[in-house]
Order: C-alpha cells, then sequence, then structure tokens
C-alpha cells in the first residue's frame, strides 16, 4: 500500500511515477482525503468544546449555581447538542476512510528509479546470461512427450478422471524427481542462511490482503466457499504475514525463509497459452524464498536473492538468462522485479522460472509490520523481498528437455543423483 501522506505532500510526483506503469487517477483520492481532514478538524473542534463545556459545567456548579438552575442546563442543553454532532461525524469519517482505503489498495507499488521504463514484457531489458556452453546441439523433443514416453507425466488421467486440464499426475520417477528438487532446493537454501518453513496451505483474506493478492486477483485465486479461506497462490503470502502486525527489534533484521508450497491459481488470463505440459498448471510445487530487512540494505538484499535463485540453475547446469522487468511488466507489488528464464530447447526459447522482487514497504504497510532500533522513539516499516527459487515443474520440465538423450532417456543432473539414486530416468 501506497503511503497517502506521501501521496498528498507529492502528488505530482506519484503520479509521475504510476503513470510509468499505466493510467492511475489520484484526483478522487486527493478529494477524499481533504474531506477527511475536514472532518478531522471539526471534530477535533467539537470535541474540544465538548470537554471545555464538561470544565464549565463543574466550575458553575462549583461557583454555587443549582446543578438544575438555567445556567448548567444551557450549558449541559449545548453539550447534548455538541455530541450529537459528533455522532453524525463518525459514520461519515467512517465512510469516508473506508473508500481511502479501497482507493489505495487497487493502487500499485511505485516503480523504483532504476526499473526500466516500457509498455509490455517486449521492452523487459536482459542483464546477463548463463550456461551457454552446456545448451543443447541436438533437436529436442518437448518436455510432455519426453515425460508421457517415460510414463512419468499422465496428463490424460489427471483430466479425465480424477480434476481437469491444467493438472497432472507424476509417476515413477517423474514423482521422485519432483521430491529430488524440493529437497535440493530447500538443502540449497538452508545452506544460504534462510529458516525453512512449513507455513498452512490455506491462507485467510486478511492474509491476501496484506500481501497484495487481494482485491486485485480475486478471479485468479480458488476460494473455500464455506470458510473465509483460499487456497494459497505462493508461499509469500503465508511468509508474508507471519509477522503481521509484529514490531520488530532492528537487530532481528534480516529475517530470511525459505517455504515449499503447492501453489494454486486459476490462471484466469491465459486462455490458450501453454495448454499443454508443465509450465502454466492450475497446481504446481514451488520452493520460495523471502526476506524482511532494514530498508537501507533492500536493494543490496534484492542482488543477493537473485544470486541465490541463479545458483539453483547453475548448480543443475540450465543454461538461463536474467531480465530486468520494465514498468509494463511490473508485478502489483513490486517496485524493482528481475526475472530468471530457463532455456527450453524445444521451442527454442527462454521461459521463466524465477521472479525475484523488493516490494520496499508496500506489503509491510498492508500488514502493519514494523521494526525499532534500540534508543529510537517511532517505528520503521520494514522492507519485503521475494523471489522463487525455484518454480518446481517448470524446473522438470527443463531438466527433461536439456538432459534429453539420443536414446530417449534422460540424464539426471549430476547433483540431484544423491537424491535419486540413479544416473537416467
Amino acid at each position: 500500500m501506497l503511503d497517502l501522506k506521501q501521496i498528498r505532500e507529492n502528488p505530482e510526483r506519484v503520479k509521475s511515477a504510476l503513470g510509468k506503469r499505466g493510467k492511475y487517477d489520484l484526483t478522487p483520492l486527493l478529494e477524499l482525503d481533504q474531506q477527511q481532514r475536514q472532518l478531522e478538524t471539526v471534530r477535533s473542534q467539537l470535541q474540544a468544546r465538548s470537554n471545555e463545556i464538561g470544565k464549565q459545567v463543574g466550575q458553575t456548579i462549583k461557583a454555587g449555581a443549582t446543578p438544575n438552575g438555567p445556567e448548567v442546563t444551557a450549558l449541559k442543553d449545548e453539550g447534548n447538542q455538541v455530541k450529537a454532532e459528533l455522532q453524525t461525524l463518525e459514520p461519515q469519517e467512517r465512510e469516508i476512510k473506508a473508500q481511502i482505503e479501497a482507493i489505495l489498495l487497487g493502487l500499485p507499488n511505485l516503480p523504483s528509479d532504476t526499473t526500466p521504463i516500457g509498455k509490455d514484457e517486449t521492452e523487459n531489458v536482459e542483464v546477463r546470461r548463463w550456461g551457454d556452453e552446456y545448451l543443447p546441439t541436438t533437436a529436442a523433443k518437448p518436455h510432455w512427450e519426453i515425460g508421457e514416453t517415460l510414463g512419468i507425466l499422465d496428463f490424460k488421467r489427471a483430466a479425465e478422471k480424477i480434476a481437469q486440464s491444467r493438472f497432472v499426475v507424476l509417476k515413477g520417477a517423474g514423482a521422485a524427481l519432483e521430491r529430488a528438487l524440493i529437497s535440493f532446493m530447500l538443502d540449497r537454501h538452508t545452506k544460504a542462511g534462510y529458516d525453512e518453513i512449513i507455513p498452512p496451505y490455506l491462507i485467510n483474506s486478511a492474509a491476501l490482503t496484506a500481501s497484495g493478492q487481494l482485491p486485485k486477483f480475486a478471479e485468479e485465486s480458488f476460494q473455500c466457499r464455506n470458510d473465509d479461506l483460499w487456497l494459497t497462490p505462493t508461499a509469500e503470502v503465508p511468509l508474508t504475514n507471519l509477522h503481521r502486525d509484529d514490531i520488530l527489534a532492528a537487530d532481528q533484521l534480516p529475517i530470511h525463509y525459505c517455504a515449499y508450497t503447492p501453489c494454486f491459481r486459476r490462471e484466469a488470463g491465459s486462455y490458450g497459452k501453454d495448454t499443454r505440459g508443465l509450465i502454466r498448471l492450475h497446481q504446481f510445487n514451488k520452493v520460495e524464498m523471502y526476506k524482511f530487512v532494514h530498508p537501507d540494505t533492500s536493494f543490496d538484499e534484492l542482488e543477493a536473492l537473485v544470486g541465490d535463485a541463479e545458483n539453483i540453475l547453475q548448480q543443475l547446469k540450465l543454461p538461463y538468462r536474467v531480465l530486468a522487468l520494465c514498468t509494463g511488466d511490473l508485478g502489483f507489488s513490486s517496485c524493482k522485479t528481475y526475472d530468471l528464464e530457463v532455456w527450453m530447447p524445444s521451442s527454442e526459447t527462454y521461459r521463466e522460472i524465477s521472479s525475484c522482487s523488493n516490494c520496499l514497504d508496500f506489503q509491510a504497510r498492508r500488514a502493519n509490520i514494523r521494526f525499532k532500533s534500540t534508543g529510537q522513539k517511532g517505528t520503521q516499516y520494514v522492507h519485503t523481498l521475494n523471489g522463487s527459487g525455484l518454480a518446481i515443474g517448470r524446473t522438470m520440465a527443463a531438466i527433461l528437455e536439456n538432459y534429453q538423450e539420443a536414446n530417449g532417456s534422460v540424464r539426471v543432473p549430476e547433483v540431484l543423483q544423491p537424491y535419486l539414486n540413479r544416473e537416467y530416468l
């Protein structure tokens, strides 16, 4: 959530920054803010007058006036009138505050000064590539064909007998490979200093709102109709809310978490895209990295976060590239994002496998997560960062395509062989 005070004091700067992301009209928000501040002024004046009348009643009686006399009665009548006016103001203030909050909840984060300006994903900026020496030199089959031939992926039974399209059954070595990837990633991240978390997979509306998924992305999420619970779209949500409404000590920062969760998304805006394979499923597994950090270090922490995600791909020897997302492709809560895209030989293109973002204090304001330094009078909002480390299904797809052999088998990446106790699928 953006800082209303910042918008009030620097409306043109905020308008300019939001304009890099799309069309956002701040006029209704500024008008409501002015109305609320006027109501607050009136309420403060009335409250002060009410307090003054109370004192005057006591002083008048103490000076000798009778409690039911005309002088005291007049003061009491005025006091009752002031209280009645205060009671009419309170619901007006609540309504205006609710309207202000609704607008603020719908505004995205401001892009950083180093985020490239662009209209959509075609204007993202490539930062670097890695692993050209590992690029396959022979023609590659798509991963779903490889998986179905090996008998480790079953999309048909998942769709026809168990769920619907965009689900998969992992069988035998496919299930083992998925489990191995999860364990491998968690092992790497915990060794890098992340504390492992297993959060609930069902989350409430307040948690989704705090992390930025609600109200904007309600149609992308699966809701349990009889409860205020949703299937988690990403571990970013429960990890954000681990410290909702907390005031942390400055010496607790930074806090680094990692978590494996299944993730559930409707993919409502992806009709006709990636209808085959593991790239865009309604249910997929992911290992998430998450950081609560001091504002002074958040951009350095972002670079380190990207490095931790890259390390997984490097250990797996999967070719990839790093992109700086432009303003038109930036996620709702992010001020700066790097995407990691892995090479997919069958389509001869790079596909997203991780997204690492710095959200500054945007999520912390929504979740009310603050910190206090020793001797400091007030508190500050923490900065939050999140990154996929990595999306498991997409990693499996990349392995199947990049490690396929001429005889139809798939070589297991060396770092995964101790987890699988085999060299080939």
